[in-house]
């Protein structure tokens, strides 16, 4: 699996992360299926409440109508357009998720009125240069949580610091 931020997207958590300074904010992840496992995120939401510079707390009701807008304007083509999973901000961590991050991933993914196959979790940060540093974990029902590498689009690889070396670190670290 392999995701793709484009240069719109980057621009976005630039100026939403910019504005957030020290406190977390999240969201939730719309993407289209490029094929291969290959996933571009084609739009975000943006809980702006419920962050502190320690914790972010999501608000489901909040992206629902963010949801349905996105659904509807593609047509509810949901094999090649479709909900992924969350992104947050770690503005005073490494982008890597947390123990409570990944535990509330996996209840997601294990809930059958969510209706996903898998999930993605996003971590971003704002690093120098205005750059997005951003590690992608991938979150299924009964099985481990796996790396997932976030990769720019042509346009966009100059913005994006991506923490590749999060692999090595997190291979075996999640459990189902």
């Amino acid at each position: 699996m392999q995701l793709v931020l484009t240069r719109k997207i980057i621009e976005q958590l630039q100026r939403e992360l910019g504005r957030a300074g020290r406190r977390e904010i999240g969201g939730l992840l719309m993407g289209e299926h490029l094929g291969d496992e290959v996933f571009r995120i084609a739009e975000i939401s943006v809980q702006h409440s419920g962050g502190t510079s320690a914790c972010f707390v999501r608000h489901p009701r909040e992206h629902a109508a963010h949801l349905k807008e996105f659904f509807e304007r593609t047509g509810h083509d949901y094999t090649r357009f479709n909900y992924l999973g969350e992104w947050h901000s770690h503005p005073s961590f490494e982008v890597l998720p947390s123990r409570i991050d990944a535990h509330t991933m996996q209840s997601l993914v294990c809930d059958r009125t969510v209706g996903v196959n898998f999930l993605v979790l996003l971590i971003v940060k704002l690093a120098r240069r205005r750059k997005i540093e951003a590690t992608a974990t991938a979150f299924r029902a009964g099985a481990p949580a796996i790396f997932v590498p976030v990769k720019g689009d042509k346009e966009t690889r100059r913005r994006l610091g991506v923490v590749e070396s999060a692999a090595r670190w997190m291979r075996g670290w999640f459990s189902p």
